[in-house]
């Protein structure tokens, strides 16, 4: 099991009254949770703070759950994981909107909300709101979450550039919080935990005053003075917001599978259909894929019969056969069988494990699940399968041109044509 250390500091800033930030740093059950609340009389204050106290009541009893995913991350083993994780977010929700709802002072307070839940070698993001998780791994900085605000939707729709983010007018105005109704869409993210990973939890008062570039040196330092630095920068750079940072760092020794986790993400980015993916959603690529370990001599699709699944080779080699004939063989980052996440045609070639080999499959349904939660995961594996057909079609037109042209000089030879046969159509 990881061996985890959490470091975790608030403070009120240098303009407000009163810090209506909440936090939770428990390292017995494996939770962070940083809540950034809003709301006039000291509402936002109430609403963080519960925010915080129904997360921990509804994750706390669900050990058996929690073991059986550490003992067997499967695929179904994460979607419990992740409906777990919304389940809690949303009974904060309601818990927190009923108190506004018993108390006129406190009409239309809400909480933002990032949560992290550490099981066995993995963990489990909630998010709603504008706070933020970071994760700093092998030197690179990578923002696990998706800002719910205005200027961020402009910024996907091409409204604004990121540049101008910054100085927007609207940038502090979100689209989605904890308590404001009765329910709230959660946004979630398993991730592996890999030796030397560092993990920041943060409310908007920290990270409006960090800079992309800056993160990796920032993030680099020492880490039992990390969260202190980063908060007196926050403090230095003006304090205008309460500011809350909650760390944690993976301190295991360096191990092999750690090694092949990281380099599953290197290798599905080299692959075409995910050229376009940030890291955050080659993570949750990862999290809908299954394992696969394959013996020597063992078939793992076979020419005309239906399958609706990819699989990405990350150890080993594979021989791809057409009517019995041998066309390629297929090393480590190789993949093959993606137009099973299209449509339900046969196999159009067969592929037997040359040695012990190691893959992971994504099949079409869970990917169909994906796509329909995060939108523009969709959009970039969409806008990848129209390019890799493209190419495809552009190379089958090549091939054509080029044996039209082999015929049509085979013909003009001497003695290559020959009379068509009286009464006879094409065939």
């Amino acid at each position: 099991m990881p061996v985890i250390r959490s470091w975790a500091r608030t403070d009120v800033g240098k303009k407000r009254k009163h810090n209506e930030d909440a936090f939770l740093a428990d390292d017995a059950l494996g939770l962070y949770v940083v809540a950034d609340g809003m709301g006039g009389h000291a509402a936002g204050e109430v609403a963080s703070a519960q925010a915080v106290q129904s997360i921990r009541a509804a994750l706390a009893p669900s050990r058996s759950i929690l073991e059986r995913f550490a003992a067997s991350p499967s695929v179904e083993a994460r979607e419990s994981m992740t409906s777990l994780m919304e389940t809690a977010i949303q009974k904060a929700c309601a818990d927190v909107f009923d108190l506004s709802q018993a108390d006129a002072d406190r009409g239309g307070m809400g909480t933002t909300v990032v949560a992290m839940l550490l099981v066995g070698k993995n963990a489990v993001i909630g998010h709603v709101g504008d706070s933020r998780v970071y994760l700093y791994r092998k030197g690179h900085a990578h923002q696990l979450t998706e800002d719910h605000t205005i200027v961020q939707e402009q910024l996907k729709r091409g409204l604004i550039t990121r540049a101008e983010l910054a100085t927007a007018e609207n940038r502090n105005v979100i689209t989605r919080a904890v308590g404001i109704q009765s329910s709230v869409p959660v946004d979630t993210l398993i991730t592996e935990l890999l030796p030397g990973d560092l993990y920041l939890l943060c409310s908007d008062g920290l990270h409006g005053y960090l800079q992309d570039d800056e993160l990796p040196a920032l993030f680099g330092q020492e880490r039992d003075k990390l969260v202190d630095l980063l908060v007196d920068l926050a403090l230095q750079r003006g304090g205008r917001d309460n500011i809350t940072a909650v760390a944690l760092a993976v301190e295991d020794a360096e191990d092999a599978a750690a090694a092949e986790v990281e380099g599953k993400t290197e290798v599905l980015r080299r692959i075409p259909l995910f050229q376009h993916m940030t890291y955050k959603e080659l993570l949750a690529i990862l999290g809908i894929a299954r394992g696969r370990q394959f013996s020597k001599g063992q078939t793992i699709i076979k020419e005309g019969d239906p399958g609706d699944e990819l699989f990405i080779l990350f150890r080993g080699t594979v021989e791809v056969s057409k009517s019995g004939m041998t066309i390629a063989q297929l090393h480590a980052g190789g993949h093959f069988g993606e137009m099973g996440l299209v449509d339900q045609a046969p196999r159009s070639a067969t592929v037997v494990s040359v040695e012990e080999t190691s893959a992971i499959s994504l099949d079409r349904e869970s990917l169909l699940r994906l796509m329909r939660k995060d939108p523009l995961i969709a959009v970039k594996l969409l806008w990848s399968f129209v390019q890799v057909l493209s190419e495809r079609l552009r190379n089958a037109n090549d091939a054509l041109a080029d044996l039209k042209q082999e015929l049509d000089q085979t013909r003009h030879e001497p003695g290559g044509g020959s009379e068509p046969v009286a009464g006879s159509g094409p065939r």
